[in-house]
C-alpha cells in the first residue's frame, strides 16, 4: 500500500532526526581523536550507523561501531544485538577481519558502551585512544553471525521441545527438570559423536557391533523407530563412563560424567526426531559476509561461548531448584566478579597464569566448591583465554585454544563440586561443550568438610554458596534434632585453630593458622571462644572454608547475605577475616585476609530463584604466610576497601525470564570500570 504524503513526510523527519543523533555521536567521538569516520549507508528498521577509528603513534586503532536508534527502540541496546548488527553492516573499504572491537549506542536520550569481544558485554565507558590501541582481543570468529543464528535456533528449539513433551508427546519424564536431564544426555551423545571417530564410536548391541555415528541420526530413527531408540539407549549406557569423561579429584578418586544408575529415559521416537533434527541439521555454515564455508554445520562449528550459553540460558529459564539455598547466579554478577579477579591477577601476578608446577601441570587453579552448573567456571575460561592472549600474544599472534598450555589448563586448572548430581552432570556437559570434558568437577556430600579439597590448593575461588538455615515447626522436633546433630559434626571440624582451655572446659583459645579453621567457635564479650550454635549461617562456614582452600595470596570472590557483612552479631566474623583495628596505627592485626572490595547487589538479584535475599559480593585476598613460620600469617597493611552499590543489573525479570531488552542499565559495568581504574 502506497504511503500518504503525511506518512512520507513523517518518515523523512524521523530518519533525519536519527541521522542527526548519529552525527552528534560521531562528533563526540571526533573530539576524543577518533577522527576517521565511515557512515554506513545500509540501515535496518530506521537505524543508522557508522564506523570510527583513530591513530596513535602512527598505528590505527581497532574500529568502533556507532549506532543511532530511533526513539522508542532503546530495548535493542543490548550487547548481543549490537555485536551481531556490527557484523551485518561492515564498511566496504575496511579489511574483512577488522570487525569493531567496541560499540557505542544512543537514541539521543540514553547511551551505552559495549565491548564486542567474546562474549560481548556492557562496559562503563569507551577506552581512550591510547587504551584502545593497546587493547588485545581474540580475533573475530569469521562465522560468528552464523553461530548467533544457531543460538536463536537452538534456544527456540529447546523451548519448543519442552512444550512438546509437556503438551503433545508424553514420555518417561514428568517435570521440567526431567526434560533438562534428558536434553543433557542427548547433548552428551552428540558431543561424543563429534569429538570421536572410527573404532572409538563402536559399541556392542545384541551381539552386533554398531557405531554411534550411524545410529544416532534423524534418518536412522525415522527408519527404525523403536529399534533405533533401544540402540541409542544402549549406546548411552556404553559411552556414559568413557575414559575421556572421567575426572580425578585431589584424593585420586575417579568420577564419571554419569553414574551407573543413570539411563537415557526418552522412549518416544518423535521426541528423538525433534532433538536430532534440532542439533544436527544446522544447514550450511556461512561467514560474516553470508558466503558458504561448509556445506553441513555441526555443534562443533558454533563459537564456543555461544554454545556454552545455550545450555546455561535453557537451564536458568526452565530448571526448578530443588532443596534449600540453590540460587543460580545471574550472568552480570558472574561477569563482574571474574572481570575484577582477572584484572588483579594480570596486574599483580601475571606469571601465575603461564607457570607450571614441579609436576609439569599448570600452576594456576580455579575452584568453585558450590558450583551448581559451574557458571563461574565457564565464565572464568573465557577470561583465562583473553588473559593468555594478552600475555602470550604480546610479541606474536597465537591461537590460545590450540596452545598446549590452555589445553592443559582445561584439564587441570578448573575444579568444582556440588552435592547435587543433577547440577554436577549439567556442569560437566556444559564444560564438555566448551572443550573441557576433563574439567575436575565432581559430586561431594558436603564441600565444607570433604577431603576431596585440600587446603592451600587454589589461586582463585569464585562462588555463590548456600546460605540460610531451615525453619522447623513445633511438630518437627525430631527433624530439628537430627539436623542439629549433623551440623555439630560439621562444626567440630571447624575448630582446628581453637585450642582447648585448661582453665575452663568447653572454652578455647584462638591461634590462627594458614591452613586451619575456627568458625565452629565464637568469642564472647571477653574474647573467650566457645562452640557456636548449629543455627550458624552456612555462608559463614563457607568463608572460613574458602580461605582455608586458598593458597597464601589467593583470591576469594563470594556472594553473601548482607547480614554477615552488616549485623552487629556477626562482627566477630568480620574481625576474624580482617583482624582487629589498632586505634593507634589504624591497621588491622590478627586477620586471615585483606578485604579488597564489597559490592552491594540489588534485592531482586535472585528473584528467579524465588528469594529476595539482599546480597553483596565480598572480595578477599588471603594473607601471605611468614617466611620463618609458613603456617602463621604475616600482618599486611589493609588498604582502603573499594565499595560499590548496584541498583540494577541490565535486565528486568518478566514471565520468569531475565529480559535484557528493556534498556535497564547494568550498574556492575560502571562499578567494574571504576575498580579497574582505581577510583
Amino acid at each position: 500500500m502506497a504511503k500518504t504524503k503525511t506518512e512520507v513526510k513523517q518518515a523523512q523527519e524521523e530518519s533525519s532526526g536519527v541521522q542527526e543523533v548519529l552525527t552528534n555521536l560521531c562528533q563526540q567521538q571526533k573530539s576524543a581523536d577518533f577522527d576517521h569516520v565511515i557512515y554506513l549507508q545500509k540501515s535496518l528498521d530506521k537505524e543508522v550507523a557508522a564506523i570510527v577509528w583513530g591513530q596513535f603513534q602512527g598505528v590505527e586503532t581497532p574500529r568502533i561501531f556507532l549506532l543511532a536508534l530511533p526513539p522508542g527502540q532503546w530495548e535493542k541496546a543490548n550487547a548481543n544485538y549490537v555485536q551481531e548488527l556490527s557484523y551485518t553492516l561492515p564498511a566496504a573499504d575496511t579489511l574483512e577481519d577488522q570487525y569493531p572491537q567496541f560499540g557505542v549506542v544512543t537514541d539521543g536520550e540514553h547511551q551505552a558502551v559495549f565491548d564486542l569481544g567474546y562474549p560481548a558485554y556492557e562496559i562503563d565507558r569507551l577506552p581512550t585512544l591510547k587504551e584502545i590501541n593497546e587493547y588485545k582481543r581474540i580475533k573475530a570468529d569469521p562465522t560468528y553471525r552464523w553461530s548467533m543464528k544457531m543460538y536463536d535456533r537452538l534456544m527456540r528449539g529447546f523451548d519448543e521441545f519442552h512444550e512438546q513433551v509437556y503438551q503433545n508427546v508424553r514420555d518417561n519424564i514428568s517435570s521440567s527438570n526431567d526434560i533438562i536431564r534428558e536434553v543433557t544426555k542427548i547433548l552428551f551423545l552428540e558431543s561424543f559423536r563429534l569429538h570421536h571417530e572410527g573404532a572409538n564410536l563402536e559399541f556392542k548391541y545384541d551381539d552386533q557391533i554398531l557405531r554411534l555415528d550411524q545410529i544416532f541420526t534423524l534418518e536412522y530413527v525415522q527408519q527404525k523407530g523403536n529399534k533405533a531408540i533401544s540402540q541409542i539407549q544402549a549406546a548411552f549406557d556404553y559411552f556414559k563412563s568413557h575414559a575421556d569423561y572421567v575426572v580425578t579429584d585431589d584424593q585420586g578418586e575417579s568420577h564419571a560424567i554419569f553414574d551407573e544408575q543413570t539411563h537415557l529415559r526418552l522412549a518416544q521416537p518423535r521426541n528423538y526426531e525433534t532433538l536430532l533434527n534440532l542439533i544436527q541439521n544446522l544447514g550450511t555454515v556461512t561467514n560474516n559476509q553470508d558466503k558458504v564455508v561448509k556445506h553441513q554445520g555441526t555443534l562443533a562449528d558454533i563459537a564456543a561461548d555461544v554454545l556454552g550459553r545455550v545450555l546455561d540460558v535453557f537451564l536458568r529459564a526452565k530448571f526448578k531448584p530443588e532443596g534449600m539455598g540453590v540460587y543460580l547466579t545471574p550472568a552480570p554478577v558472574k561477569q563482574a566478579m571474574l572481570a575484577i579477579a582477572f584484572h588483579d591477577i594480570k596486574e599483580e601476578t601475571p606469571g601465575l597464569l603461564t607457570a607450571r608446577g614441579e609436576d609439569g601441570k599448570p600452576a594456576f587453579r580455579f575452584c568453585d566448591p558450590a558450583c551448581g552448573s559451574y557458571g563461574f567456571g565457564s565464565v572464568a575460561m573465557g577470561y583465562l583465554e583473553r588473559a593468555l592472549l594478552d600475555i602470550l600474544g604480546k610479541e606474536t599472534s597465537i591461537d590460545v585454544r590450540r596452545d598446549k598450555l590452555f589445553q592443559d589448563m582445561c584439564q587441570y586448572s578448573f575444579v568444582g563440586a556440588d552435592n547435587s548430581q543433577d547440577m554436577v552432570t549439567l556442569a560437566r556437559v556444559n564444560m564438555a561443550l566448551l572443550g573441557a570434558p576433563k574439567a575436575r568437577i565432581f559430586r561431594t556430600h558436603d564441600s565444607l568438610i570433604s577431603e576431596q579439597f585440600q587446603p592451600c590448593s587454589y589461586d582463585l575461588i569464585c562462588t555463590n554458596p548456600p546460605f540460610g538455615t531451615p525453619k522447623f515447626s513445633k511438630n518437627q522436633e525430631k527433624a530439628k534434632k537430627s539436623y542439629e546433630q549433623a551440623r555439630e559434626l560439621i562444626l567440630s571440624r571447624f575448630r582446628s585453630d581453637l585450642v582447648g582451655n585448661n582453665n575452663k572446659a568447653g572454652t578455647f583459645t584462638y591461634e590462627p593458622s594458614v591452613s586451619g579453621l575456627a568458625m565452629g567457635g565464637k568469642p564472647d564479650s571477653r574474647g573467650v571462644w566457645k562452640p557456636v550454635s548449629p543455627s550458624i549461617d552456612p555462608a559463614v562456614l563457607f568463608i572460613d572454608r574458602c580461605l582455608q582452600l586458598l593458597k597464601p595470596g589467593g583470591r576469594l570472590l563470594i556472594v553473601l547475605p548482607d547480614g554477615v557483612l552488616c549485623n552487629s552479631g556477626d562482627k566477630y566474623v568480620r574481625e576474624y577475616i580482617m583482624g582487629k583495628k589498632d586505634e593507634g596505627t589504624g591497621q588491622f592485626y590478627g586477620g586471615k585476609a585483606i578485604v579488597k572490595a564489597v559490592i552491594s547487589l540489588p534485592s531482586d538479584t535472585f528473584k528467579l530463584s524465588g528469594t529476595g535475599a539482599k546480597t553483596s559480593i565480598l572480595y578477599l585476598q588471603k594473607r601471605q604466610g611468614r617466611k620463618d613460620e609458613p603456617e602463621r600469617f604475616q600482618d599486611e597493611p589493609q588498604p582502603d576497601v573499594f565499595m560499590g552499590m548496584a541498583e540494577t543489573l541490565g535486565y528486568l525479570v518478566k514471565n520468569n525470564v531475565e529480559d535484557y531488552s528493556v534498556g535497564v542499565s547494568n550498574d556492575l559495568a560502571a562499578i567494574v570500570g571504576a575498580y579497574v581504574r582505581g577510583e
